[in-house]
């Protein structure tokens, strides 16, 4: 197609300047998901595989999605803003023609909400067609960016992933592998990225493993997920999770495992195992869904309360909570149901409009939580206006008590990463005591999961006090260097 990006400069964009996207769903405070990306290589259906894939991984952004394959000798892509459900239709996918795709589904926060930014970008530059997807954050993305305008780069999107391109783009090796090594040490921050020519698909994670990133097979074919659960969607197997600092190349001769860092200090985004990634997913042979129920187990040993009934928050914090009361003996009720079929939801204009949205999200079941104590199980708080609504919701449907845990330490820290965090001063555990946190919303009781109850949930004990999670976001302490925390917002997910 034509419609691409010559780097490095003259650049050319099909995409919509004009469409300012979708209004983000603001009536809950819970930190936003980041970005997914799903790869083939060697399927004729390749953009078939890339759609469910997709689809698997519409957790982890919901404003745009892109496909783009390759059939040896072009490309064949679309974009569009929306779910996956509403970017492709089945013409749409036959049109997409060829053996290897890359493809990604997208939340903004680094870049615009806009069709220009949505992924796979496309680029044509002196060796050819080139597709780069990514899931993760660039913290130097700015720095680099500054000194390639300087240098003469028109950039066409707000997007790290550009970036990135324009590195590749002005390396002096004109062999594709060695442009992407040169331009990935340059870069400081999480991703797990796939760039594809006509020629080759690449695959590349960050030296610290701060993003998930999977490897599996579909009989001859090489496929690529943010998550395993992606696999399932497809019929293909598990192979193994790509290693930081490691860069896998596919062509015509086959895979060549290669690196482009020695990996670092293992880190781990705490996060996934928390919140974002889907139970059924395994990161680093772990799976979410057993590391949760371990988390609320945990939480029950630090934080006993005598309960009539245990609810978690639909739908992260059900697999603690199932934790939780199997450790205390206190049943597991569906005391909160989440409304599935509400779609996206505008900002309301009044306190009184914003609240009755809450209630089209979530509701209490009346029957399951009137005149006992509860125990509501959630997997963080913010800014904890959210956690305030559902205690309210518990208490309306008549609960008698409601003591408030929380499956992971206080967040207090911006993150860097790829995880969309308000600033630090708008973080209530950074600003608030427990206690006072407790007060604000209206709970009976209130505990977190002690940072040392995290990491041995997880489980992954080989890297001293971290367990090789990276858990900056509760302590402090990030893996790599990152802009003035005080002053800072997320750096966000590409």
């Amino acid at each position: 197609m034509s419609d691409a990006i010559k780097l490095p400069a003259e650049a050319l964009w099909s995409g919509d300047f004009y469409n300012e996207g979708i209004n983000r769903d603001n009536l809950f405070d819970k930190l936003k998901e980041e970005c997914g990306v799903f790869g083939v290589f060697g399927h004729p259906e390749a953009s078939h595989l890339c759609y469910y894939g997709l689809h698997a991984l519409q957790h982890r952004g919901q404003e745009s999605g892109g496909i783009c394959a390759s059939d040896g000798s072009q490309f064949h892509y679309h974009r569009g803003m929306g779910l996956v459900k509403e970017v492709f239709d089945n013409d749409k996918l036959v049109s997409l023609k060829g053996s290897v795709a890359i493809a990604h589904v997208r939340y903004s926060t680094s870049g615009e909400s806009k069709l220009a930014n949505a992924q796979p970008l496309v680029f044509k530059y002196r060796e050819g067609d080139l597709a780069v997807a990514t899931n993760g954050n660039i913290v130097n993305a700015p720095e680099i960016r500054s000194r390639l305008e300087r240098q003469g780069s028109i950039f066409q999107t707000s997007s790290d992933t550009e970036v990135v391109a324009h590195l590749i783009a002005r390396s002096q090796h004109d062999d594709i592998v060695d442009a992407v090594k040169e331009s990935l040490v340059q870069l400081n921050g999480a991703y797990a990225f796939l760039f594809m020519t006509n020629g080759k698909l690449i695959a590349a994670r960050d030296p610290h493993g701060l993003r998930p990133f999977v490897l599996g097979k579909l009989g001859g074919a090489w496929l690529f997920a943010s998550e395993s659960c992606a696999f399932d969607a497809t019929g293909a197997e598990y192979v193994r999770d790509i290693e930081p600092g490691e860069l896998l190349v596919f062509d015509a001769e086959g895979m060549k495992e290669d690196r482009f860092s020695p990996p670092k200090k293992r880190a781990v985004c705490a996060m996934e195992y928390i919140y974002f990634s889907r139970p059924d997913s395994d990161i680093d042979a772990i799976n979410v869904h057993t590391a949760r129920k371990r988390m609320g187990r945990k939480l029950a040993m630090e934080s006993f309360v005598d309960a009539d009934v245990v609810t978690g928050v639909p739908d992260s914090s059900i697999s603690a909570a199932i934790g939780f009361a199997e450790q205390t003996g206190i049943p597991y009720e569906l005391g909160l149901i989440k409304n599935r079929y509400t779609g996206r939801t505008f900002i309301q204009p009044s306190q009184e409009l914003r609240e009755q949205g809450v209630k089209m999200k979530l509701s209490a079941v009346r029957k399951v939580v009137e005149g006992k104590r509860v125990v509501m199980i959630d997997d963080s708080i913010v800014r904890g206006t959210t956690s305030l609504r559902i205690v309210n919701l518990l208490r309306e449907a008549g609960a008698k008590e409601v003591h408030v845990r929380i499956s992971s330490p206080p967040f207090q820290n911006p993150c860097f990463y790829g995880i969309d965090t308000p600033s630090r001063k708008e973080l209530i555990a950074s600003q608030h005591s427990i206690e006072e946190i407790r007060k604000a919303i209206n709970a009976d009781s209130l505990h977190f999961l002690t940072k040392e109850g995290l990491i041995e949930s997880i489980g992954q004990l080989s890297e001293g006090e971290h367990g090789g999670q990276c858990t900056a976001c509760f302590d402090n302490i990030y893996p790599t260097e990152v802009p003035d925390v005080e002053a800072a917002a997320c750096g966000g997910c590409d």
